[in-house]
């Protein structure tokens, strides 16, 4: 064994050992009396088998494999460990066999002894496929579970040791903001001329590591690079609580391009899956002249938070999610739903006056409670050629690789102008 994978599975053990009791993740949201009554008759009538959301598509497009992602869920189903709670078949209690983050990161461990002995590129994907894994062994990284803030030290460390190996070139960029760094990861092809560039972020339950294949196979056979931030709140940026103020990071991100050799400042895109998405289009329309072209992937715009009793019906993980963002530390539902509606960007103002010269294309799946077609639709009118598209959920494999293939035109359309 190689001395830096005996170090990664060191640490994986060293890490968890202090942790084999943690607390389980689907307890540690603290609520209110009236809004545990307001949870325990949502959960009654709701009759869902899993505390996470499963998004068993999103994660095998990232990369994971179909057949060790149902072994996983199933050793996860299968336990006869004690769980927090009977009806969720992932809050299995302790670090060991059927727990969600142990299982998880037993997959990301296996990958990464796959990488031994392999040539430097293969190496590098068995890593990538590792930190995707541990990434995944923390969803949906809620701030005070220790479990998940040990599998992200692993995500990020498989990742690191990935760079290193991979034949595409990625640099841990650092920008300076209210006083401290946000971290970013820029893959190139090259770096002989600069290249246009795509920021991407994800939604406010996964990490800028999780972004690896839209790279790999959408983005750099194209020569576009890709500048990965996290959203205020959760991973390199977990310093940040989130606020109305979506875009903030990724403002400061794209006001700092022009100081980076290596991309093309004048060729930028937005790509935002879920929150991300919420985040990307503000910034369209904060700085219009900066950027030329948008894609947002299901993301909340108005519906969810100008509608209180929508948000009322979400699944506990999103609530959880929501209250960890905002750095509550006990949660009143009907507050919170209160509070929310200072994010949609209509009651913003933003998508009321007047349009955005960045053509935004909005992207959504068939039913989605937190995506309506009327929220991309609404986007598609506030921008110049905008256009909203939504997938049929009968064909959602399918659209789903359709959808990135459209998004990557939209965006390669535009930049190369």
């Amino acid at each position: 064994m190689s001395e830096s994978k005996e170090t990664s599975s060191n640490l994986s053990e060293t890490l968890f050992v202090k942790h084999k009791q943690a607390k389980e993740t689907s307890m540690l949201t603290r609520y209110m009396p009236s809004s545990i009554e307001l949870l325990d008759e949502k959960k009654a009538k709701q009759d869902q088998a899993w505390y996470r959301n499963l998004r068993r598509l999103q994660w095998v497009w990232q990369g994971v494999d179909p057949i060790e992602q149902e072994e996983v869920l199933s050793r996860i189903a299968s336990s006869t460990h004690s769980r927090t709670s009977d009806e969720w078949l992932d809050t299995v209690m302790g670090y060991h066999s059927g727990n969600w983050a142990y299982e998880w990161t037993k997959l990301g461990m296996r990958h990464q002894k796959r990488s031994n002995n392999l040539d430097d590129n293969s190496a590098a994907e068995e890593l990538f496929s590792a930190s995707l894994c541990f990434s995944i062994a923390g969803y949906p990284h809620l701030k005070n579970d220790n479990l998940a803030t040990q599998a992200q030290v692993l995500a990020n460390s498989a990742y690191s040791e990935a760079i290193k190996k991979t034949d595409f070139i990625v640099k841990q960029i650092e920008i300076p903001y209210e006083n401290k760094k946000i971290k970013a990861h820029l893959h190139l092809t090259k770096t002989d001329k600069p290249q246009p560039v795509v920021i991407v972020s994800a939604g406010l339950d996964s990490l800028q590591t999780d972004m690896w294949r839209l790279f790999r196979d959408f983005l750099a056979p194209k020569n576009i690079a890709m500048l990965t931030v996290d959203m205020p709140s959760i991973g390199h940026s977990s310093h940040w609580n989130l606020s109305e103020d979506s875009s903030c990071l990724h403002q400061a991100v794209l006001n700092e391009l022009y100081n980076i050799p290596w991309v093309d400042h004048h060729k930028v895109g937005l790509f935002g899956f879920r929150f991300g998405g919420n985040a990307m289009v503000r910034l369209s329309f904060m700085e219009q002249t900066k950027i030329k072209a948008c894609v947002t992937f299901g993301a909340p715009i108005h519906d969810i938070f100008a509608n209180s009793k929508k948000l009322k019906q979400m699944p506990k993980m999103y609530l959880d999610v929501l209250a960890s963002r905002l750095g509550k530390s006990v949660v009143d539902i009907n507050s919170l739903s209160g509070q929310l509606m200072a994010w949609s960007l209509k009651v913003q103002g933003l998508l009321a006056n007047s349009k955005t010269r960045v053509p935004i294309l909005a992207l959504s799946l068939e039913g989605d409670p937190i995506s309506p077609h009327s929220d991309n639709q609404l986007v598609a009118i506030y921008s110049d050629y905008g256009k909203a598209k939504m997938i049929k959920s009968k064909s959602i494999t399918k659209g789903y690789e359709q959808s990135l293939d459209l998004a990557i035109k939209w965006l390669e359309d535009e930049l190369f102008r």
